[in-house]
């Protein structure tokens, strides 16, 4: 029965890993994405689909397609994830000004008055991580070095 006890001796070594700025920051992005997957639970939100609604927000009437390249979202799984967005009710999807073929997305009234709400829940989000990181300034450099990256 000893032998199942772990000394700290014997404690994993993660010194390889946790040294590698690419492994450091999958932890950070999965552990930002836990904390929102848990605040947005109960609107049933995810963080793909509160990009978009931000996305079309900002630029009603663009086409799928840009929406999809701005988000780096393969055009197959965008048009699934838009589906289902306009099933909830939250979007819709005309035909573009000058391209009849092409997808224009609008949010519905449903879809800015969900945003407004979720936009809330983020902003609290937003403001406990601002904690984390030690304050605006802290945040703004990490954004900067975030940029350097891509």
């Amino acid at each position: 029965m000893g032998e199942d006890l772990i000394n700290e001796s014997d404690a994993l070594r993660t010194e390889s890993t946790t040294g590698i700025l690419g492994y450091r920051l999958r932890r950070a992005q999965l552990s930002v994405f836990q904390r929102f997957l848990q605040v947005f639970e109960e609107m049933r939100l995810r963080p793909a689909e509160y990009s978009v609604l931000l996305l079309i927000d900002d630029n009603p009437g663009r086409k799928q397609t840009e929406i999809a390249d701005a988000l780096g979202i393969k055009r197959a799984n965008f048009v699934t994830l838009v589906h289902a967005l306009q099933a909830r009710g939250f979007l819709e999807r005309r035909a573009a000004a000058g391209d009849r073929r092409a997808n224009a997305l609008h949010l519905t009234v449903e879809g800015v008055q969900f945003l407004a709400a979720a936009r809330a829940r983020h902003e609290d989000m937003e403001q406990q991580l601002l904690s984390q990181l030690g304050g605006e300034a802290s945040r703004s450099q990490l954004l900067a070095l975030l940029d350097r990256l891509g």
